[in-house]
């Protein structure tokens, strides 16, 4: 294993001090509990949105905290679901008369953790709403969750989320509007290597020199099937079309389309990939009003990426151009 590494164990907070070291003025941090949580917020003021999974998808979620995204995040160690006691200390610390928010991607793990962190804050008089992200369409099952997983279209939940509740929305109306872009997302990955969480030392599944999986999951879980590799654009055609097939999108479509790196992969190939989708897009009509290309939600170093397609309405495109300040400074 060749990483820049301390002591694997302290992987997480070390990456966490130093995300806080670089933005001292924004971003504050409860250790105990691997809380990073906005420096300017008065939750009195809003309905604050939080989130928490496992680390190493990183810029998600931690580096999405800042103005008009997230207010907070606790994620847990690599690939694992956060604590209940982080979780529920993170909706303590963000409680708030209007209500708390919370975004979860549909793993067992992560569902588990906040749904119950959300009943210990309930049974202390803290409003709680949830909402969760199920975006991907390789398979319906897989190896963390029952029905769809949650993958980088979770960055348009929190996008627009983050937005309406600068702008005063309402607990009951941000989980509308969270489900709404969940209703209206779809996603899908290739990975063409594995990836190495340091504490395990050693490649979380195995795959051929001349091999991709195609419909990866963010933790390696298995996709649709182990294929040859094939051009980049027979790659970006085939997960286009199981992502343009599910909603389905239709020819006059206002969208938003996202290249996102799973960690390893260079920006130029995501370029390569945005431009057969931005053509495939115009091929069957819809109409890219946005667009997004980078790393959003990873795995670790993998080399692979996904394709985001998200269904625009004025509402959404009004969210999405709204101003947001977070490390990521992508948005």
């Amino acid at each position: 294993m060749k990483k820049f590494v301390n002591d694997p164990a302290s992987f997480v907070p070390e990456m966490m001090e130093g995300l806080i070291m670089a933005n001292p003025d924004k971003l504050k941090y409860v250790k105990e509990f691997n809380i990073i949580y906005r420096a300017d917020l008065n939750p009195a003021d809003k309905v604050p949105i939080v989130q928490g999974s496992g680390s190493g998808h990183e810029p998600a979620h931690i580096m999405a905290v800042g103005k008009g995204m997230l207010d907070a995040a606790a994620p847990g160690n690599v690939f694992a679901a956060p604590p209940v006691d982080f979780a529920y200390e993170c909706l303590k610390l963000m409680n708030s008369e209007k209500g708390v928010l919370y975004i979860v991607n549909n793993y067992q793990g992560d569902k588990m953790a906040w749904e119950m962190a959300k009943e210990m804050a309930e049974a202390e008089g803290i409003k709680v709403g949830a909402m969760v992200i199920d975006d991907d369409v390789a398979v319906q099952d897989s190896t963390h969750t029952f029905g769809r997983r949650g993958v980088a279209g979770n960055f348009f939940a929190i996008k627009a989320c983050g937005a309406a509740s600068e702008s005063g929305a309402t607990l009951e109306e941000l989980v509308a509007l969270g489900n709404k872009v969940n209703d209206n997302v779809r996603s899908m990955g290739i990975a063409l290597t594995s990836c190495t969480p340091p504490a395990k030392g050693e490649p979380i599944f195995q795959i051929g020199e001349d091999e991709m999986e195609v419909g990866v999951g963010i933790h390696g879980e298995p996709g649709r099937r182990r294929d040859k590799i094939r051009s980049a654009d027979e790659i970006v055609e085939e997960i286009f079309d199981a992502v343009h097939k599910d909603l389905p999108f239709q020819s006059g479509d206002r969208v938003a389309l996202m290249i996102n790196g799973l960690g390893g992969t260079p920006i130029s190939e995501l370029y390569i990939l945005y431009r057969k989708a931005a053509q495939l897009c115009e091929a069957n009509g819809l109409n890219v009003v946005r667009n997004y290309v980078g790393e959003y939600c990873t795995s670790l170093e993998m080399a692979g990426a996904s394709l985001t397609l998200l269904k625009l309405d004025q509402e959404l495109e009004e969210l999405l151009a709204a101003p947001a300040e977070c490390p990521i400074r992508v948005f």
